[in-house]
């Protein structure tokens, strides 16, 4: 929301009350309270009629500061609150003559006490990350409308960049935007978004989270140009300041923060096949997909029923559709036997025609109206109800319905919608304010069914296929990027939106190969599924039509193949990155900022990305096969073709369907498996070490992870002089292989390998 008219001028609607100085202070345990009038305080009299800011500085976690400024502490408070995981901190609070520093590990808040000069600078390590100021924090009354906000400024310093808030597909970098935390169902081609994520990263490494779930608004430079503002409606307002040195640090420390992804079994990272949205399917159809498959040697791990498993009208009513299929039970153990896993469509919303409306409302399981009776559309299903997942009862309720699925044989859930929640004229069960729980409605929803497949199946045995999220959804995959459409523009949206995502510390996420809406072409078809199977979850699915490679043309199949099965061979290494994620908080598909960020030219790139920290992946978004692409310093080895490239410059080709640019960064470990059929398999039977280019005196060591996320084995490479020398930790059976530059020689001996360079 803007509330100036330029430099100088607020609009004529809007009274503001702006921090003026510092007044005084009170530290109590680890909290320190600054007392910041409105005005300046010149003597005794000056203290009557004045405004004061009550400005709150804490610590949950060590390296991140939470400030909260109230206005009037009487203000009604109102949850739902984001979830954080916080430790024992010990902070420091330093008082000088000029300045007091509130200090958490490297990272400090320094208020100025100069007399008319409100000012507190973020600082880590001692270097200024960003201050607010001058006319930056303020109370806002509209005139008009009465309502009050608290707006936020925090400095943008030459050349920084802003990344984040959510999964959005407009430009990457998102200096000059204004933003809205509103999560809404709009596609993939406008700035609505369906995960919006409060916390944005800058290039100089810092991350702030704003701790409010609802609409809060950002102006990235675009009201002041030298500021990010946010704002949001009320009496207080709290953000938390990130510590770091670099933009993977920010990251890192938001998911410390708001909760880690969960590991996602292996399973999930094979190819899923759905019926798409509106076709006509019953087993015969699906068994014919999966024997087409099977004829052409296409591996196929997940198949997924989409929305009309049910009867339309109906949903959900979480009943198989006993016309299509009669005996679903059965159906799912012989899709089980086959060796896939199975996935099905819900969402939250109980249709009046479903046999669960009128128990659910009976109950007092549905969202409600401030007359008491329940809130109802026609929007999706005639007369829908929404579950209200603020009472317990009603969460129960609901997973006991998928509990009775996961009995049946379903091994995961598509969390679909989350996004169209009401707020006018709402009643939550637990008395939350209605627009926090807009968005926050998300982690509620995605929390309960991941929690229940957590429960049934075991603690790293959980998957969902999420849409909507907000600030913790990360610990809940994994997340898809919404309805694109067929064609090239969309696909570049969709990973710009997927590189947005990771920001907000969305570790593993996909996308709709080939687009949802329309039709794609045979050559979109082939270059989206190149560019799916690189990413951390690869997932073919549509809305009208099927999505089965045969039906675009034969040599759709081949590439199909070639790709599912080169995911399988780099399961080793991608899992190991999973594990990563899972661990540290660092998504899977990297933006190139993320890995390179002392490099100008990464800081802009999102036609690419890093998949981890040893893959870059430029996906084809031209029918002609021309790619541009941007390799940092170093020396690169093409993984497919093994030619030894060197970086630091702008490359231009043009590729088959059966390459892209796919390259090994330097000094980096490739582990390569020994199945090209299946994602989930024993990784340290029969692994291949890749070793591409290597400066000398580099090391590298990554752990071989085994299907359950555990450390099988620590692999590690360093070269002196003309030989690189290669250990496992453990005794298994693998091998090694230098590409790139060739070898004169490779000795091994056990859990050694010793490589002489030319």
């Amino acid at each position: 929301m803007k509330f100036t008219n330029g430099s100088w001028l607020v609009r004529k609607e809007f009274e503001p009350i702006y921090a003026v100085e510092y007044g005084y202070h009170r530290v109590k345990g680890g909290r320190l309270c600054v007392y910041a009038p409105g005005v300046h305080i010149g003597g005794k009299g000056d203290t009557v009629n004045a405004p004061v800011f009550t400005v709150a500085f804490t610590s949950p976690r060590e390296n991140v500061i939470r400030t909260e400024i109230t206005h009037f502490r009487g203000a009604v408070r109102k949850g739902p609150f984001f979830e954080v995981d916080t430790e024992d901190v010990r902070t420091e609070v330093t008082e000088e003559d000029d300045r007091l520093i509130y200090r958490s590990g490297k990272l400090e808040a320094v208020i100025s006490k100069e007399p008319g000069a409100w000012q507190v600078d973020y600082r880590y390590e001692g270097r200024l990350l960003t201050r607010s100021g001058y006319r930056n924090m303020a109370h806002m009354s509209d005139r008009i409308s009465g309502m009050t906000y608290m707006t936020e400024q925090l400095m943008l310093d030459i050349d920084e960049q802003i990344y984040g808030l959510g999964e959005r597909f407009t430009p990457f970098v998102k200096n000059g935007q204004n933003v809205d935390m509103w999560n809404e169902d709009g596609g993939t081609a406008s700035e609505i978004a369906y995960k919006n994520i409060p916390f944005y990263v800058s290039s100089r490494g810092y991350g702030i989270l704003v701790d409010h779930a609802g609409d809060v608004s950002f102006e990235i430079g675009s009201e002041k140009v030298e500021c990010v503002q946010f704002s949001a409606q009320g009496e207080s307002l709290a953000y938390y300041v990130v510590g770091g040195n670099e933009p993977k640090d920010a990251v890192s420390g938001y998911t410390a923060l708001t909760g880690r992804p969960a590991l996602p079994p292996a399973w999930t990272f094979g190819l899923w096949l759905t019926t798409s949205f509106s076709t006509d399917y019953d087993e015969e159809i699906v068994t014919g997909f999966l024997d087409g498959m099977k004829e052409r040697d296409i591996p196929l791990r997940v198949f997924h029923f989409d929305s009309f498993w049910m009867h339309g009208f109906e949903w959900c009513n979480f009943a198989w559709d006993s016309e299509t299929f009669p005996e679903p039970e059965a159906m799912l153990e012989r899709y089980h036997r086959r060796g896939l896993k199975l996935c099905v469509w819900i969402n939250p919303f109980i249709a009046q025609n479903s046999r669960l409306f009128d128990e659910a409302a009976e109950s007092g399981y549905l969202l409600r109206k401030r007359d008491g009776s329940i809130w109802q559309t026609d929007m999706w299903q005639a007369g829908m109800g929404i579950v209200d997942f603020t009472n317990p009862d009603a969460e129960k309720w609901y997973v006991g319905q998928l509990e009775r699925l996961v009995d049946m044989g379903v091994d995961s859930f598509k969390t679909d919608f989350g996004e169209r929640i009401p707020v006018k004229d709402i009643v939550w069960h637990d008395g939350s304010d209605p627009v926090k729980m807009h968005n926050y409605y998300s982690f509620l929803y995605n929390r309960a069914v991941f929690s229940l497949l957590e429960r049934k199946l075991g603690r790293g045995r959980a998957a969902v296929f999420g849409r909507a999220a907000t600030a913790g959804c990360q610990q809940f995959p994994v997340h898809w990027g919404g309805d694109c459409t067929a064609n090239y523009l969309s696909m570049a949206e969709t990973l710009r939106g997927g590189l947005s995502a990771g920001m907000g510390g969305i570790g593993f996420w996909s996308h709709d190969m080939s687009g949802f809406e329309q039709c794609a072409t045979p050559d979109l078809y082939k270059r989206w599924c190149a560019f799916g199977l690189l990413s951390s979850h690869s997932r073919l699915h549509g809305g009208t039509t099927y999505r089965v490679p045969w039906l675009f043309d034969e040599e759709s199949c081949d590439v199909l193949r070639f790709f599912v099965n080169l995911k399988c061979t780099l399961m080793p290494y991608l899992y190991g990155k999973a594990v990563e994620s899972h661990e540290k908080g660092i998504p899977m598909l990297r933006a190139m900022v993320l890995e390179y960020p002392d490099d100008r030219a990464c800081r802009y790139l999102d036609l690419q990305y890093m998949l981890g920290d040893a893959l870059l992946v430029a996906p084809v978004f031209r029918p002609d096969g021309d790619v541009e692409y941007y390799l940092p310093d170093g020396k690169w080895v093409h993984l497919l073709s093994e030619k030894t490239v060197q970086g630091g410059a702008w490359k231009r080709e043009t590729y088959g369907y059966l390459s892209l640019p796919l390259f090994v960064r330097q000094n980096h470990i490739i582990i390569t498996g020994s199945r090209d059929d299946v994602p989930d398999y024993d990784y340290t039977d029969g692994f291949t070490v890749l070793i591409p280019e290597f400066e000398d005196g580099a090391k590298s060591r990554c752990i071989l992870p085994d299907m359950d996320g555990r450390p099988a084995a620590a692999v590690s490479a360093v070269r002196r002089g003309d030989v690189v020398t290669v250990e496992v930790s453990e005794d298994l059976r693998w091998d090694v292989r230098k590409i790139g530059e060739e070898a004169r020689k490779v000795e091994r001996d056990g859990r050694k390998a010793v490589i002489t360079l030319k």
